[in-house]
């Protein structure tokens, strides 16, 4: 029984090897996109931190990645967690979408931030500055409020 084991650790730990050499792409670009949301639209410098601390890891074009990112199979996740985030909302494409396509992100933005949806526990888990405090969130709440008041 105790070789099967030792067979088997062995196995996982050649897997956990092999499996470093197949890196994903990184989801970094350096250059300013005339269609991010702060350009958009009126964003006051208090909520554009906000945006910047607690999402755009996950929804822009340039996450900031921790040391745990290096190491498979972690990298596979984040690629696939950020790739999923992009496809929802990305704030650097965010002048891009159509007026009715950015209406309803703003709405889904105040709603997932009103239900403790976002930011996702799991990132806030590791990344502490990007938990939302209540009077952060009430300052997206109100700024999405009276942005979508004029809309």
């Amino acid at each position: 029984m105790k070789k099967y084991v030792k067979k088997i650790l062995l196995g996982l730990f050649v897997v956990l090897i092999v499996i470093q050499f197949f890196p994903v792409e990184y989801n970094r670009s350096e250059e300013a996109t005339p269609a991010d949301i702060s350009t958009a639209l009126q964003v006051p410098a208090d909520v554009q931190t906000i945006f910047t601390t607690s999402c755009y890891d996950c929804h822009s074009n340039n996450t900031k990645y921790p040391w745990y990112s290096k190491i498979q199979p972690g990298s596979w996740f984040m690629a696939n967690h950020i790739a999923e985030g992009k496809e929802e909302l990305n704030f650097n494409e965010f002048g891009n979408y159509s007026k009715r396509r950015q209406k309803s992100k703003l709405k889904s933005i105040a709603s997932q931030i009103k239900d403790d949806e976002m930011p996702l526990f799991s990132y806030t888990l590791i990344h502490r500055n990007a938990s939302l405090s209540e009077a952060q969130k009430q300052k997206v709440l109100n700024w999405v409020k009276n942005l979508l008041e004029n809309y």
